[in-house]
């Protein structure tokens, strides 16, 4: 075991971060670094660089631009607004309703979108003002925003578990995607409990009772929206496409969707949606490569190994494994976005998980579940603090509503952690998947 290895590599990463450097220049630098101190520079030079360059070379990663554009023009192309619509005709009469809107809002487009940024903006921007004209607390409503919009990071289509997919060694995507549905639902209906028990206490408004008409002249204004995920879905469980075909078709329908039918976005405003896409695609796969780097450092350094003997020492039983590998990722999620967590702890935990009779399909979920809640917790949280702008709320102020929705989710994260049929049935069902 060499120690200093792996204290040159954490220690520098460490050091990059606290001065600002970018997360993916910070992983690659310091992946150099600690490599360097085993071969000499050029061959680090270049281990670094092949590492990269082979993380990248992945048919399955083309699915990520795709689904970014695909999300790009959905945002622009006024689904928000028809999926809230919806929202309100089926949580309408809970007490609360606005907030139960926020959230069912936030699962739908955060699935289409996959992007809990986005979910905050195109959700939050259009509810904000709803909520402060019904008298809602402008901290609440905020608070509720930010904590549902990555819930649809779980509900496919999802760019973090197709990245899971390729560095466990090759999980059935489609597998993985089912398996998505059951937690990402219960991770809404876990926010929804506790924002109608807040509403219940503040005495918050009701909404109207819908027509059967309004409801059903709602619900089809909705339905070529809602139609992307059952055509994608639909696609990879019957074998038509694979997930990376099925996000080119993503990107097709979405056009069709936004610019013809909708006409929601111009063909002027095609080229910029493109450039942040492409923007967005780069910082990500990048990321992806410099994880690479950086996981090769590790399992040369044999970190790996450290771990799970470490783990091994605590205890030998899968439950209290799972404990510990939660609150290890609880905090790293604090200060580490999705991608490089997902990119950097999967070779470390997972090995340890699969050995004590995890099945790889339900530890994506986990681990997904668990850094989704880390993407909502300061002080590293681009959740918070997008939600907080959109909201008009400091974040300061915003914390406090947050901390009876932290404890909701970190008791759905034990209940999908320790129920595994919750992830595993639907690929059983559909799918005939069978545990390892």
């Amino acid at each position: 075991m060499d120690w200093y290895v792996i204290a040159a590599l954490f220690g520098t990463f460490a050091f990059l971060l606290v001065l600002s450097v970018p997360v993916s220049f910070a992983i690659g630098l310091s992946s150099l670094v600690a490599i360097a101190m085993t071969l000499p520079l050029d061959s680090a030079i270049t281990v670094v660089a092949q590492r990269m360059a082979a993380g990248v070379d992945n048919f399955s990663l083309l699915a990520i631009p795709f689904f970014i554009l695909a999300g790009n023009i959905m945002n622009q192309g006024g689904i928000a607004a028809r999926l809230i619509n919806v929202a309100k005709v089926i949580g309408g009469r809970l007490p609360g309703s606005l907030l139960h809107v926020n959230i069912m809002a936030n699962m739908l487009f955060g699935a289409i979108s996959g992007s809990a940024v986005a979910s905050a903006a195109a959700v939050g921007g259009t509810m904000s003002p709803m909520q402060k004209k019904e008298g809602y607390d402008p901290e609440l409503s905020a608070a509720v925003n930010i904590a549902s919009c990555p819930s649809g990071l779980l509900i496919p289509p999802s760019n973090t578990l197709i990245v899971y997919s390729l560095v466990s060694g090759g999980t059935s995507i489609a597998a993985l995607f089912l398996a998505g549905y059951i937690p990402g639902i219960l991770m809404g209906l876990s926010l929804m409990i506790v924002s109608g028990i807040i509403a219940k206490k503040r005495g918050y408004p009701v909404a109207p009772r819908p027509t059967w008409n309004e409801f059903f002249s709602t619900v089809w204004k909705a339905v070529p929206s809602l139609m992307l995920i059952v055509v994608i879905m639909g696609g990879i469980i019957a074998g038509i496409f694979t997930a990376t075909e099925a996000s080119a078709i993503a990107v097709i329908y979405s056009f069709v969707l936004a610019v013809i039918i909708y006409r929601e976005v111009s063909f002027s405003r095609l080229p910029k949606i493109i450039l942040e896409s492409a923007v967005t695609t780069s910082i990500v796969l990048l990321l992806i490569g410099a994880s690479m780097g950086m996981s090769w450092a590790m399992a040369n350094a044999d970190l790996p190994y450290l771990i799970a003997d470490g783990l091994m020492a605590i205890s030998d039983n899968a439950l209290t494994i799972l404990l510990v590998i939660n609150i290890i990722l609880l905090i790293v999620g604090i200060f580490m976005d999705m991608t490089p967590a997902v990119l950097i702890f999967t070779p470390i935990f997972l090995p340890v998980a699969m050995d004590m009779g995890i099945d790889p399909v339900h530890f994506g979920i986990i681990m997904t579940f668990n850094l989704a809640i880390g993407i909502r917790t300061p002080p590293v949280s681009s959740a918070l603090f997008f939600g907080g702008s959109v909201g008009g709320v400091s974040i300061d102020k915003v914390l406090k509503p947050l901390v009876p929705m932290y404890i909701a989710l970190i008791a759905a994260l034990a209940v999908v952690t320790y129920f595994p049929q919750l992830s595993l049935w639907l690929p059983e069902l559909v799918l005939n998947y069978t545990p390892s």
